[in-house]
């Protein structure tokens, strides 16, 4: 779900910086980017938060099984 909401968030900001390049609009691009890069950003740490739960849960499947010997 974060994901889809990452990129979303890229999309619109896309949009809006498009429309604001278009129509001379610098706030409007301004905006548009911000939002676009948050959208990145965002995706950005969700995905290294995934990477460091499966560490972790790889970490603790060994430790489990080195205690069950």
């Amino acid at each position: 779900m974060a994901e889809k909401d990452s990129k979303l968030e890229q999309l619109k900001g896309n949009a809006k910086e498009t429309i604001g390049n278009a129509t001379g609009d610098k706030d409007k691009e301004k905006e548009g980017k911000n939002e676009k890069n948050a959208g990145k950003a965002k995706e950005y740490v969700d995905k290294a938060s995934d990477k460091a739960h499966d560490s972790i849960d790889k970490a603790s499947d060994k430790v489990s099984e080195k205690f069950k010997k």
